[in-house]
């Protein structure tokens, strides 16, 4: 049985508990918030049994294994690394953190405390990428990696109103990349690698985050071609275009309908059964890596985390958007 805490009192936090109930060895000990209101509320509603207000506190608690990482994106280095000197494994949300500079302190201290460190990121785990990769030979030569997530922010509406929310907030190191871009570049990542080169686009914000970008990512015999919005919603799938066929995904960050189109006109439906909530897939990988004694995933692994921080942080540069974090 691993026994987890949790920081976040988030909507992300609760379905992250919804989807690991379901796994025999996932068990909830204790709730992280930085009021004791707020944390005694939230254990109460998901069933923990300790609360904390200090994370050193809970870092040091000999009732928790492992953490899951659900705060802004800017605390997570630093909650992670906190964890991790003390012996705790450490899912953490996606993106593993603000730059590079911090991706490498956090693989750097998972490797001096021996301990699992892993970037929850969902798709690259789901069972529908899994027939992607599985039935990827079929299209021959692959040409094009083309993903698109643009999907309209509801807490736009209160930013154009005047009142910019985490989401739009730098300092809290977001914006649509950071938040929705990433679901397109982590599986280009693990399929097709580091790229040869990186060109981005974006639309910075008056509050100094991306409102929505593109990048183009160049492999030498094939290209990488990636759209993101938090101010727009688009409906076009996502494709991996070969000589031979091109596979299509209905949603690039979790797939429900995949299919392979050929030239010769034949359409090949590999769509597999999702049994599970889509955020099961990461916790049971997670868990198993600690039981095995294992202390990165082979899927997402640390090079696939750090090198698509690296992207990322490339296209940010390019496009003028810099975190508190970054300086």
């Amino acid at each position: 049985m691993i026994r987890f805490a949790t920081i976040g009192t988030n909507w992300i936090t609760e379905e992250f508990l919804k989807a690991a109930k379901n796994i025999p060895d996932f068990s909830l000990t204790a709730v992280y918030s930085r009021t004791e209101e707020r944390a005694k509320k939230f254990a109460a509603k998901v069933g923990a049994k300790l609360t904390f207000t200090s994370l050193e506190e809970m870092a040091k608690s000999n009732e928790v294994d492992a953490v899951y990482i659900a705060s802004p994106n800017s605390f997570h280095a630093e909650q992670a690394i906190l964890f991790m000197k003390h012996g705790k494994h450490v899912l953490c949300e996606k993106p593993m953190a603000s730059n590079t500079k911090e991706v490498k302190a956090m693989l750097k201290a998972a490797k001096e405390h021996n301990v699992v460190l892993m970037e929850a990121m969902k798709t690259t785990l789901l069972p529908n990428f899994l027939a992607i990769r599985k039935h990827i030979h079929k299209i021959g030569k692959i040409r094009r990696y083309f993903a698109s997530y643009c999907q309209y922010s509801s807490r736009y509406d209160q930013y154009k109103n005047g009142i910019v929310l985490n989401a739009f907030n730098p300092r809290f190191s977001n914006g649509a990349l950071m938040d929705i871009g990433i679901y397109c570049l982590y599986p280009m990542v693990f399929l097709f690698g580091k790229p040869q080169s990186v060109q981005a686009n974006s639309i910075r914000l008056p509050s100094g985050v991306d409102g929505e970008g593109s990048i183009i990512l160049h492999y030498g015999d094939m290209d990488g071609v990636v759209m993101y919005s938090k101010i727009t919603n688009s409906y076009i799938p996502s494709e991996i275009q070969g000589e031979e066929g091109s596979i299509l995904m209905d949603t690039i960050h979790t797939p429900q309908k995949v299919e392979i189109r050929y030239r010769n006109g034949h359409i090949e439906d590999i769509t597999e059964e999702q049994r599970e909530h889509p955020m099961y897939y990461e916790v049971k990988e997670f868990i198993e890596l600690i039981q095995n004694g294992k202390h990165e995933s082979e899927i997402n692994s640390h090079h696939n985390s750090l090198t698509t921080i690296d992207i990322i942080e490339q296209a940010r540069k390019q496009t003028g958007i810099i975190f508190p974090a970054d300086v």
